[in-house]
C-alpha cells in the first residue's frame, strides 16, 4: 500500500490547484469529443458525400484551426489566456451546433473551416497557461496526466459515440457542444488569468514588438515544428483515411469505434508510467524511437483485413505516440521564450493544423492513385526519416533549452527529467486541460 500511496504521490502529488481545474475541463470536454472522430463516415455514409469531398471538408477544419491558432497565439500574449479560451470554446460550441444542422456541401464546409477556427484558438492559450502555472521541475509529468485525462475522454468518446451515432449523428453534434461549454464554464469560475504572473513583461506590458520575426528568425525552434508537421501528418490518416479503408474492409462504425477506442484505453493504462520509463535517456532518442514505432504501426495498416489486426496496429502506433507526447510538450515549453509563450505555443499548433487541412487530402488523393498499401507504407518511410531528422538535430535543441531556462530554477539536466517527490507544504496536485475538440493531438496532440 505504501508502495501505491509512493507511486501516485510521485504521478500526481504537488501540482497547483488550476492545473486541475484545467485538467477536468479537459477530461469532461474529451468525454464529449464525437464529431472529428466520426466526422469521415458522417459525412461519407450519413450524407452521402464521396470520399473526396469528405476530405475537404476535413481540410478546411484544418485550413480553420490554422487560422486560429494564428490568431490565438497573438491574442493569449497581448488579450490573455483566460478571455482566449473563453472566446474559443463559446465559439466552438455554437459552430459545433451549426455544422450538425448544416445539409448543403458549401454549407458543411463553411461550418468546418469557422469551426476548425474556433476550436483550435483554444490550444495556444491553454498551453501557455499551463506553461504558466506549472513549474519548469512538474511539466513533464503534468502534459503526461493531461495527455492522460485526453485519452480517457477518448476512449469513452470514441465508443459512446459508435453507439450515440446509432440513436442519430445529431446527438454527436449536441453532446460535443454541451462539453465544450461546460469547460467554458469550469474556466469561467475557477480559473482566473496566469499571464500576468508567468511573463516578464507583467505590470500589463504587452508582448515585444516583431515577436513574429523573432519566431520565424528560430531556425532551432521552426526545424522542431517541421518535424512535428510530418509526425502529423502520418497520425491523422487515423481520422480521415483509416476510417474508409476499414469500410472498404466490410467493417462496420461501430467497429471502427471499437478499434479506435484501443489507443485511448492502452494509453490510460500505460501512459502515466511513461515518464518513469524515459527517466535518464536523451529526449532526441525518445523520439526518434518514436518515429520508428509510430511508422511500423501505421505501415502495417497496409496488410489488415481483419478487425483484430487492425486493432493489433492501433496499439503499436500507440506506443510510439505515447512516448513522442511527453518529450514534444516539454520541449515546446522550454524552447519558448516566457513573453513569447503564446506566439510559440501558435506556431507549434500550427503544425498541427497544416497536417489537418493536408493529411485527408493528401491520403485521399495517394489512395486513389497510388493505392491503400501505398499510403500506408509511405508512412513508415517517413517515420524512418524522422527519427534520423531527430538524432541530427536534438543537441542543438537541448543546448537552446538550456539557455532559456530561467536562471532562478535549478539546473536539471534535461535528459534527467525525473518526477520530484513532492513535500508536505506544497500544494494539491494539478494537470493540464487541452482545449476543445483537438486532434492530438489533439489530442492530440
Amino acid at each position: 500500500m505504501r508502495t501505491v500511496h509512493g507511486w501516485l504521490q510521485d504521478t500526481a502529488g504537488g501540482l497547483p490547484r488550476r492545473f486541475w481545474y484545467l485538467w477536468a475541463g479537459t477530461l469532461i470536454n474529451r468525454l464529449g469529443s464525437f464529431v472529428l472522430v466520426f466526422l469521415a463516415i458522417y459525412l461519407t455514409q450519413e450524407r452521402g458525400f464521396s470520399a473526396s469531398q469528405a476530405g475537404l471538408v476535413i481540410g478546411l477544419w484544418g485550413v480553420g484551426g490554422a487560422v486560429g491558432t494564428t490568431v490565438g497565439g497573438t491574442l493569449t500574449d497581448r488579450w490573455g489566456r483566460r478571455p482566449t479560451l473563453l472566446v474559443a470554446h463559446l465559439g466552438a460550441a455554437t459552430m459545433m451546433l451549426a455544422l450538425g444542422l448544416a445539409r448543403p456541401l458549401w454549407a458543411v464546409a463553411l461550418g468546418a473551416l469557422l469551426l476548425g477556427t474556433f476550436a483550435e484558438a483554444a490550444r495556444p492559450a491553454f498551453g501557455a497557461m499551463m506553461i504558466d502555472v506549472v513549474p519548469e521541475k512538474d511539466r513533464l509529468r503534468a502534459f503526461s496526466l493531461n495527455y492522460w485525462a485526453i485519452n480517457l475522454g477518448f476512449a469513452c468518446a470514441a465508443v459512446l459515440a459508435g453507439f450515440a451515432a446509432q440513436a442519430g449523428y445529431l446527438l454527436l453534434f449536441v453532446v460535443d457542444a454541451i462539453t465544450t461549454l461546460v469547460t467554458a464554464l469550469i474556466i469561467f469560475i475557477r480559473v482566473g488569468e496566469t499571464r500576468r504572473a508567468a511573463s516578464p513583461t507583467a505590470k500589463g506590458a504587452p508582448a515585444p514588438a516583431g515577436a513574429l520575426r523573432t519566431i520565424l528568425s528560430d531556425p532551432i525552434y521552426l526545424g522542431f515544428v517541421a518535424l512535428n508537421l510530418f509526425s502529423a501528418l502520418v497520425f491523422l490518416q487515423h481520422i480521415s483515411m483509416l476510417p474508409i479503408a476499414m469500410g472498404d474492409s466490410g467493417l462496420t462504425p461501430a467497429t471502427y469505434g471499437s478499434v479506435i477506442a484501443l489507443n485511448g484505453v492502452l494509453i490510460v493504462v500505460g501512459q502515466l508510467f511513461v515518464p518513469r520509463l524515459i527517466r535518464g535517456r536523451s529526449r532526441s532518442h525518445v523520439l526518434a524511437l518514436a518515429a520508428v514505432v509510430m511508422g511500423v504501426g501505421f505501415g502495417l495498416t497496409a496488410f489488415a483485413e481483419a478487425a483484430w489486426f487492425y486493432g493489433l496496429t492501433v496499439l503499436i502506433w500507440t506506443v510510439g505516440e505515447m512516448l513522442n507526447s511527453p518529450s514534444n510538450a516539454t520541449l515546446v515549453a522550454e524552447l519558448s521564450p516566457a513573453a513569447l509563450r503564446g506566439r510559440y505555443q501558435g506556431v507549434f499548433s500550427l503544425s498541427w493544423q497544416i497536417a489537418g487541412a493536408s493529411a485527408p487530402i493528401l491520403g485521399g488523393l495517394v489512395r486513389e492513385h497510388i493505392g491503400n498499401s501505398a499510403l500506408w507504407l509511405g508512412c513508415a518511410a517517413i517515420g524512418g526519416l524522422m527519427a534520423v531528422a531527430h538524432l541530427i538535430s536534438g543537441p542543438a535543441r537541448e543546448r537552446r533549452a538550456t539557455m532559456l531556462r530561467r536562471p532562478a530554477e535549478p539546473a536539471v539536466p534535461l535528459t534527467d527529467v525525473r518526477p520530484p517527490v513532492p513535500q508536505a507544504a506544497e500544494p494539491a496536485a494539478t494537470a493540464p486541460t487541452e482545449p476543445i475538440g483537438t486532434v492530438e493531438p489533439a489530442r492530440a496532440s
